[in-house]
């Protein structure tokens, strides 16, 4: 073990420059974290929606019709919260339930038309602050986050199914 002038070994130097980086790091994701969730608050609010009706309706933007057993694998959420979900969602005319083209006897929940547009105009002003910051980080460093951001969410959406499965809820 190797020890440095101060008496201390370079082993547990590192371990504390680690444990404080680990520490400034859960700092920085749980204000991003808050960040986020304030933020979804605010446009859902703007749409007269709860922040899960709102991310409901994200995935429905990015993967296009789903089934509700989809909706509940895809966010993690209990069946019952994605049936509830699903009925406010209707009654305000943002989603819109119908027959499986393909399948007869499936039925999926797709974003009502216009939607989209209407949402992205929402985020118009952040999405344009978003991508100055994005020309600070180069394509190694974006790459990089992008896997953390991704693996991050598998994780919450793991976390959220693991607390919905003492609900009686079936997750099928």
């Amino acid at each position: 073990m190797s020890t440095d002038a101060g008496g201390g070994s370079a082993d547990d130097e590192a371990g504390a420059r680690r444990a404080a980086l680990l520490d400034e790091f859960r700092a920085a994701g749980r204000r991003s974290s808050d960040a986020a969730v304030m933020y979804h608050t605010a446009l859902g609010e703007r749409l007269g929606i709860g922040p899960s009706d709102w991310k409901t309706l994200g995935l429905l933007e990015r993967n296009g019709p789903m089934t509700a057993g989809e909706i509940v694998r895809g966010s993690g959420l209990a069946p019952a919260s994605v049936t509830g979900i699903v009925t406010r969602l209707e009654k305000r005319g943002y989603v819109r339930r119908r027959k499986d083209e393909r399948d007869g006897r499936r039925v999926v929940v797709e974003m009502a038309e216009g939607l989209s547009e209407a949402a992205g105009e929402l985020f118009a002003g952040y999405a344009v602050a978003l991508a100055r910051l994005m020309k600070e980080y180069g394509d190694e460093e974006i790459a990089l986050i992008t896997r953390f951001l991704d693996a991050n969410a598998r994780l919450q959406i793991q976390a959220a199914a693991q607390m919905g499965e003492g609900d009686g809820g079936d997750r099928s």
